[in-house]
């Protein structure tokens, strides 16, 4: 009865869905790359709010001298955290491009 209990919980813990806010992480004037990052723990699906990371993104763009932030690539993950061979923290990063709407002019 136990290991039944123990399998269940298990199996209702792996279906947890959490929502977690990225974080800027680094933002690279010259290149015009913002990274964001958020954590998933073990057994825990973590999604973001894709349109609160596109804002996050373009104000660190804009602080930077762009117009615009978009996202390109798929999101790189990277364990964070081992008890052994498992990893219990998975970090995620989000890459945009800051690109500006129209060429500046010189005077």
């Amino acid at each position: 009865m136990k290991h039944l209990i123990f399998i269940f919980s298990l199996l209702t813990l792996a279906g947890c869905t959490v929502t977690r806010q990225a974080q800027l992480s680094e933002v690279n004037v010259t290149s015009g790359i913002v990274r964001l990052v958020y954590n998933q723990a073990f057994l825990q699906h973590a999604r973001t709010d894709s349109y609160l990371n596109q804002r996050i993104a373009e104000r660190a763009c804009q602080h930077a001298g762009f117009t615009r932030a978009i996202a390109f690539g798929q999101p790189v993950s990277n364990c964070s955290l081992f008890a052994g061979s498992l990893c219990l923290n998975t970090e995620f990063t989000l890459s945009y491009q800051c690109q500006n709407l129209m060429p500046s002019t010189y005077q």
